[in-house]
């Protein structure tokens, strides 16, 4: 079965056409750089150029960086205040029309990694960490997902912790890797505190780098590299899409 995966990125949007069976990408990924401001019209249309491109008439499953319930985005920490209420999986079938299925953007990356990557019959407490723009946060229990978790928005010295230890603060500050993994240090003691993980998977673009920062990292639960890096996203949203058009 195919179906188009989109990623909603602080940074691009990027997309692949994915066989949900095996987690196979059956096309190139393809990007656009996110509209800025990225309101939900620019996003939506720049949604609807990524989809043209690849030509496609079937289902579509889209990752989003927002708690997103029944299509409808509930939250707006990294994106346009005008997102919130806004029903997204509504918007794209009108604009499109297509089936079209909206999920959390960490929570995608969560199930492509539990179903292919590097949680595969993993059944204690898993956390899934994408570290990008934010941080992406989702939590498994038994193989089940705890949807739109986003840990990323705990508050740490008056702001949410992403502000302090994203991937992106580390770049913006010019931080190096052992700094970084300091402040990553201090998030993921919390973290651990307060779900006790078994297993704890780091993915978005930086896992690529995990040996820069891997070493410098104290957690007690085992830590491994995401294995779909910055393509679980569009991978999770294909197959959250799947699952939708199977119930």
């Amino acid at each position: 079965m195919e179906i188009l995966g989109i990623d909603v990125g602080g940074s691009s949007i990027k997309g692949a056409v994915v066989e949900v069976v095996s987690g196979e990408l059956l096309s190139e990924t393809r990007h656009i750089e996110t509209p800025q401001p990225a309101t939900p019209v620019a996003v939506v249309n720049t949604i609807c150029e990524l989809t043209k491109s690849f030509a496609w008439h079937g289902a579509v499953g889209c990752g989003f960086p927002a708690v997103v319930q029944n299509g409808i985005v509930k939250t707006a920490a990294n994106i346009d205040a005008d997102w919130l209420g806004v029903n997204l999986s509504q918007l794209l079938q009108g604009e499109m029309s297509l089936s079209c299925t909206v999920i959390n953007d960490a929570d995608a990356a969560g199930i492509a990694e539990m179903q292919f990557g590097a949680g595969v019959g993993r059944m204690g407490t898993v956390l899934v960490l994408t570290l990008g723009t934010g941080i992406g946060s989702a939590l498994f229990c038994r193989g089940e997902l705890m949807p739109n978790l986003e840990l990323g928005s705990m508050a740490f010295r008056g702001a949410p912790v992403e502000h302090y230890a994203s991937a992106a603060v580390r770049k913006n500050e010019n931080l190096s890797w052992q700094v970084w993994a300091g402040r990553l240090n201090e998030f993921l003691s919390r973290v651990e505190r307060l779900f006790s993980p078994e297993l704890i998977i780091i993915g978005g673009g930086v896992s690529t780098q995990h040996e820069n920062f891997f070493p410098h990292l104290t957690a007690q639960a085992e830590l491994v590299p995401a294995q779909f890096y910055n393509r679980a996203g569009i991978v999770g949203a294909a197959m959250f899409a799947a699952g939708r058009d199977h119930n």
